[in-house]
């Protein structure tokens, strides 16, 4: 259907390549996976099948893009756009209307579909997608998972043969992503569309795969079979993790056959975890929040303590109010009633740059933090520590790079570089790992429970399960602005199958990380 011949692409004649040599055939009616560690170029890649690389990257392109054996690499994305369908790493970005069912029905306009056709797609992908409930809703009102939601199904409906995605599931909550990958396979196996599919949480897509493209930041790529790259890749998710300390052949890529293989497995119960213990008077605690969004209430009386020494995850489905309750602690936005203390102190009355000091938050959209013009600007701005903490999280991002030109992954390691800097006494994070491979979370993992054991209390909204289990002692779980769920992660995360690690749901609780079963196997 659409092939890639050696394709090669830099950003100057001076800089190394991106990629190099590339090629790569997508059949019809096959999902493939791109995978690799963070900023190696998979959205080049993806851009460079779409046609908006190098057209709106700048750069130097050479090799051949084939559509159906005719050469498609010098037409403009629009040429493309009836057979190639885009969604990037920010939803938000590409919209151009104001409501859910408007920017459905854009694209199909701009097609000259006939009115009866346009309407019954929409219905359609709005039933496909389950986001009926907010057809009518203005896009800017919107969680970023559901955004997430309405830009791919904005693509949907013109009923692409090929399919580009960019992290579609990293702003979904584990049911969401499932239910859209499932939707997904389905236009795969039952109507023969083809995927081509960047991802970072490998846990959530590698079951769905056909193929696997990996890029390992030499510009060169691997394509093969998903298992057979997985063996070697730097870069799996926990069940392959546990396959290989296990030894099983060949690994296993989805739950139930870990579940098999697991029953050979003899463990003895992992140590209990030691809870870190309060100390005292908790940094922050909110009472009764009660928060509007016109005629939405996100947050109804929430009740939520804060302890230095402690990282507490807050989940929930999307439009559950996380990113709400992250505002309103931080007090930059209007709360309807309650109250927010933090060390005697309310941040909604304070001025921003003392609110700061006090309560950092890195928004959803991290780019809103950055303003400068170079890495190097931004970092010192940020002050000491600045670059540390992004080398750590992200290595190799030059100096004299436009924050603007950074992966999604390098942009969101830059901003929450910039918060982790300022070292405020409570830290609110709004899904940090957007964008970052697993090495990436393991770092920032290690970083927040650092700062927590130095007295900081840091809350992280997020829909990362894997990265919950690694780093959070407290989870607090939201659903329609209510909590209905809090305590231990080790309680909470085994509780729903939803939130369960991989780990737990081969081993059962209270498995949760391949570290546990590799300790257990050591002392065994």
């Amino acid at each position: 259907m659409i092939e890639l011949r050696d394709i090669s692409f830099r950003y100057d004649e001076a800089s190394a390549p991106v990629l190099d040599g590339v090629d790569l055939l997508i059949e019809e009616g096959e999902l493939v996976l791109v995978s690799g560690p963070t900023g190696v170029g998979k959205s080049t890649l993806l851009g460079v099948v779409t046609g908006l690389v190098p057209r709106f990257s700048g750069g130097v392109l050479s090799g051949d893009v084939l559509l159906d054996g005719a050469s498609v690499v010098r037409a403009a994305p629009r040429d493309r756009a009836h057979v190639v369908g885009y969604v990037g790493q920010d939803p938000a970005a590409g919209f151009v209307t104001d409501t859910v069912e408007e920017e459905l029905a854009y694209g199909m306009e701009q097609l000259g579909l006939p009115p009866e056709t346009m309407r019954r797609r929409v219905e359609e992908t709005l039933d496909l997608l389950g986001i009926a409930a907010l057809r009518d809703r203005d896009l800017r009102t919107l969680s970023g998972g559901q955004q997430q939601r309405v830009a791919i199904g904005a693509v949907l409906t013109m009923h692409p043969r090929l399919l580009v995605l960019d992290e579609p599931t990293s702003a979904l909550d584990p049911t969401a992503a499932e239910e859209v990958l499932a939707t997904l396979t389905r236009l795969v196996h039952d109507l023969g569309v083809s995927v081509l599919l960047a991802e970072h949480r490998l846990e959530r897509v590698v079951p769905f795969a056909d193929r696997m493209v990996l890029l390992d930041g030499s510009g060169a790529v691997r394509v093969g079979e998903t298992a057979e790259l997985l063996a070697t890749s730097p870069v799996v998710p926990p069940i392959v993790e546990l396959g290989r300390l296990a030894g099983w052949h060949p690994l296993p890529l989805s739950v139930r056959d870990a579940r098999r293989r697991a029953r050979s497995l003899t463990l003895a119960a992992p140590q209990p975890t030691a809870e870190p213990q309060p100390t005292g008077v908790p940094l922050l605690g909110a009472r009764a929040l009660t928060v509007v969004h016109g005629r939405t209430t996100a947050l109804r009386e929430v009740d939520l303590d804060l302890d230095g020494g402690r990282v507490t995850a807050l989940m929930g489905r999307n439009g559950a109010g996380k990113s709400s309750l992250l505002w309103a602690l931080q007090g930059s936005r209007k709360r309807r009633a309650g109250s927010v203390d933090v060390a005697g102190r309310d941040p909604q009355r304070l001025a921003p740059a003392d609110r700061r000091a006090v309560v950092g938050l890195l928004p959803q959209d991290a780019a809103d933090l950055l303003y400068l013009e170079t890495v190097a600007e931004e970092c010192a701005a940020g002050g000491p520590g600045t670059r540390a903490i992004l080398a750590s999280l992200v290595p190799d991002v030059p100096d004299d790079a436009h924050p603007r030109d950074l992966s999604e992954g390098q942009r969101l390691a830059l901003a929450l570089s910039l918060v982790l800097a300022a070292r405020p006494q409570v830290l609110l994070l709004d899904e940090p790992t957007r964008g970052l491979d697993y090495a990436a979370k393991k770092v920032l993992a290690a970083t927040l429970r650092r700062l927590a054991a130095e007295g900081h209390a840091v809350l992280v909204a997020t829909h990362d399960v894997e990265f919950v289990a690694q780093a959070a002692d407290q989870v607090v779980v939201l659903a329609e602005g209510e909590v209905v769920s809090s305590g231990p992660a080790d309680r909470v995360l085994p509780e729903s199958p939803s939130f369960a690690p991989q780990v737990t749901k081969v081993l059962g609780p209270p498995w949760l990380r391949v570290d546990q079963v590799a300790a257990a196997l050591e002392s065994a």
